[in-house]
């Protein structure tokens, strides 16, 4: 069985944020962080070196591997912020998360990932709606 690198950690979360150098990237990011505490009521773990994520479910493949990963939770990369909304990932083809997506303004979907460049490309009132479904849809 194959053991995640990426696991939670006692990092801290805004000495991470802190060290970001892009200056509104930096400034997204504490804004996606407050809004995933909020919806969330969570507080955030660093997972690895970069990322953030709230909450923690457990998993289990077909294959035998299992493990501890978080529910929702963001990254912010050199190209673009990162929201990994895993509920998401598993039901994205649903009508309410299709419905959501149309409505978010510009982004790209990739594996697990929802890709955003600054927050003002999108609404931050369905961004708020995705990151409540996703965090459910997970518990």
């Amino acid at each position: 069985m194959v053991e995640l690198k990426t696991k939670k950690n006692d990092g801290s979360v805004k000495g991470f944020l802190n060290s970001v150098e892009h200056e509104k990237k930096r400034e997204d990011s504490f804004k996606i962080l407050e809004m995933m505490k909020q919806i969330t009521q969570v507080e955030p773990k660093m997972w690895g070196e970069s990322l953030i994520g709230f909450g923690s479910v457990k998993y289990h493949y077909s294959t035998g591997e299992e493990g501890e990963w978080f529910q929702v939770g963001f990254s912010p990369r050199k190209q673009n912020l990162s929201l990994y909304l895993w509920g998401m990932n598993a039901k994205k083809d649903t009508e309410a998360y299709q419905n959501l997506l149309s409505q978010l303004g510009k982004h790209k979907l990739g594996k697990g990932c929802l890709y955003v460049n600054k927050l003002e490309d999108v609404n931050l009132n369905v961004l708020k709606e995705l990151i409540s479904l996703s965090f459910r849809d997970t518990q």
